[in-house]
């Protein structure tokens, strides 16, 4: 089992950032991170278990996008960072759509893919793949910042995985992530926030 303080600053990515009990911030409490990017001068992710309440189709409706997919779809919060950007996350399983995005996405692992062209958008909203998410928004951290909260345990990492990443209940993915490396979450103390500070899903 990893131990909270174990990672240093040889931080690889990607992987899952599990925010700890004690992080109240209302963006990251019980958050989890899908970590694309870090190095001296910084770190993205996105947050990848805080569904909205905005259709898909809604959203690509003012772009003059049509939606294909399945009309409850909903787009998730990717973080408080540039909340108005999208980025599109999906498993790329062969097919045409996701051919064409491959050659201008990124490549998170094997088959999983991530991009913010609104071409790949639209290719994609057309026949959407079976796992995907539009993530509104990003987590950043300045210099050495990300580093300095994992040395005081708000985050524990965890491998990326596909099962995660893509749930169907985004309300278990916090408690399946932790075990998944071996933690039981009722064994963690418990830190609650303020009704008033609660995250709207």
């Amino acid at each position: 089992m990893q131990t909270m303080s174990a990672v240093t600053t040889d931080l690889e990515t990607p992987v899952l950032l599990l925010a700890m009990p004690q992080v109240l911030d209302p963006f990251f409490h019980k958050a989890v991170v899908l970590l694309v990017h870090h190095d001296d001068e910084g770190s993205v992710g996105f947050i990848v278990n805080r569904p909205t309440e905005l259709p898909i189709e809604d959203i690509l409706d003012g772009m003059e996008i049509h939606w294909h997919g399945a009309k409850d779809a909903i787009a998730f919060f990717g973080g408080p960072v540039q909340s108005q950007m999208g980025t599109i996350l999906f498993r790329d399983q062969g097919s045409d759509n996701g051919q064409l995005a491959a050659t201008t996405t990124t490549e998170v692992q094997p088959g999983v893919r991530i991009g913010q062209q609104l071409e790949d958008l639209d290719r994609l909203a057309q026949d959407p793949p079976e796992h995907f998410r539009l993530l509104l928004g990003y987590a950043g951290w300045g210099a050495g910042q990300l580093m300095d909260e994992i040395v005081r345990n708000d985050w524990l990492t965890a491998p990326v995985s596909e099962d995660l990443l893509f749930a169907e209940d985004a309300e278990e993915v916090w408690e399946s992530a932790l075990r998944s490396v071996g933690l039981d979450p009722a064994s963690l103390p418990s830190w609650t926030l303020p009704d008033d500070e609660e995250t709207t899903n």
